[in-house]
């Protein structure tokens, strides 16, 4: 099977290079940026493709020879490059975070017969593979939470934070409005939030605030209350809410010595050499996603634990691993056809699908990335 891997940064590359591994793949990755192309072409088993990605009638004619399509381009980017990749009648796994709906693209995807599995990352992704997993166990489930972040292993002031995937996404993270379902409503906050300190075994006191990672759930998921929080180290929330209300992630152009300038074009700039995690050193990755629900008239609580760290053996970063091998592996389970549902699919409909389930966390374990899970049921003084 040809497959093209669209974007060859942190995560894209590493995408390849797991999906390289199978000798029934032959993996293309294709990047406008010569510098990681050149850091893919290393491994040898990858042929490497300079294009300009942001580029629809390019994108169709690059896809064309080819049986499976990843998504590993910038937010900005992801919606017109799932759109072209649909209309070319290819399937597609995506990773990026991109704000528009993808279900407006559900009749063309139909309509061509592909598969577009859209957020398989690991947060959205895993997150609700795992939320999935859980709501088919009960009887009906009441609450969903969420808590991920990807973090430095090394705490340098004043951030404490390095971008181990696309800097223009996290800074979405910080800008874009939070939607929640509390008590059966839609609920939209604003970024940096509810800021509340938890404890989490082997990393210490994270901070969770709001953020708009629940995306798909809030139209597939049928739970009353349902929320996902970003974790970072304390003090960062403050941070970004500073720069973001003073006006520095504005997209706005504004006038300086006569000259536009987007204040985010800037920031962006000044920023992202401080945010630039420095070669070999270590990242992790933290995740808590816990389900509750009803099953035979008793309250069950499904909890499941992650904690990923950078691999030295192969330089592969925490976030590349938790986000890219999630998106490596549901990707064999469309080449291999476990799963082959047509239309946009958000990664909770791998988490109904048994087999797809069981193949998805046995692939994840396979590379290194555990969930530990815990069932218990829970009685009404317990819940929060």
């Amino acid at each position: 099977m040809n497959i093209i891997v669209l974007g060859a940064g942190l995560v894209g590359s590493a995408i390849a290079k797991d999906l390289a591994r199978e000798s029934a793949f032959t993996v293309t990755a294709a990047d406008i940026s010569q510098t990681s192309l050149d850091r893919l072409a290393r491994t040898p088993s990858i042929r490497c493709i300079r294009e300009d990605l942001a580029s629809p009638d390019v994108l169709r004619a690059l896809v064309a020879p080819f049986d499976l399509v990843i998504g590993a381009v910038p937010g900005f980017m992801g919606y017109q490059t799932v759109a072209t990749v649909i209309d070319a009648g290819k399937p597609i796994v995506d990773i990026s975070f991109f704000p528009e709906d993808a279900f407006e693209l559900d009749a063309l995807a139909k309509q061509r017969g592909v598969t577009a599995l859209v957020d398989c990352g690991v947060a959205p992704g895993c997150g609700n593979i795992l939320f999935a997993h859980a709501d088919s166990q009960l009887d009906r489930s009441t609450r969903f939470l969420c808590y991920v972040g990807g973090l430095p292993a090394i705490r340098r002031k004043p951030y404490e934070y390095a971008a181990v995937f696309s800097p223009l996404d996290v800074i979405e993270e910080y800008t874009r409005p939070a939607r929640y379902v509390e008590h059966g409503e839609t609920v939209v906050k604003p970024a940096l939030t509810d800021v509340e300190l938890l404890d989490f075994p082997g990393v210490g006191t994270l901070e969770a605030f709001n953020s708009d990672g629940l995306r798909s759930l809030a139209l597939t998921m049928n739970a009353p209350d349902m929320k996902e929080k970003t974790l970072r180290y304390p003090g960062h929330a403050d941070l970004m809410r500073a720069l973001r209300d003073t006006g520095f992630f504005s997209k706005e152009p504004m006038l300086v010595n006569d000259t536009y300038v987007r204040p985010l074009d800037l920031t962006a700039k000044l920023l992202f050499p401080f945010w630039k995690l420095p070669e070999g050193e270590e990242d992790l990755t933290v995740m808590k996603v816990i389900v509750e629900g009803e099953k035979e008239g008793a309250l069950v609580r499904y909890t499941y634990d992650m904690l990923d760290r950078y691999d030295p053996a192969t330089d592969t970063t925490s976030m590349a691993r938790t986000t890219g091998y999630t998106c490596s592996v549901a990707a064999r389970l469309l080449a291999s056809g476990v799963f082959a549902q047509s239309g946009i699919c958000p990664p909770e409909f791998l988490g109904r699908h048994p087999v797809a389930y069981s193949a998805l966390m046995q692939g994840l374990r396979e590379r290194g990335v555990f969930f530990r899970e815990t069932v218990e049921t829970i009685s009404s003084e317990d819940r929060p």
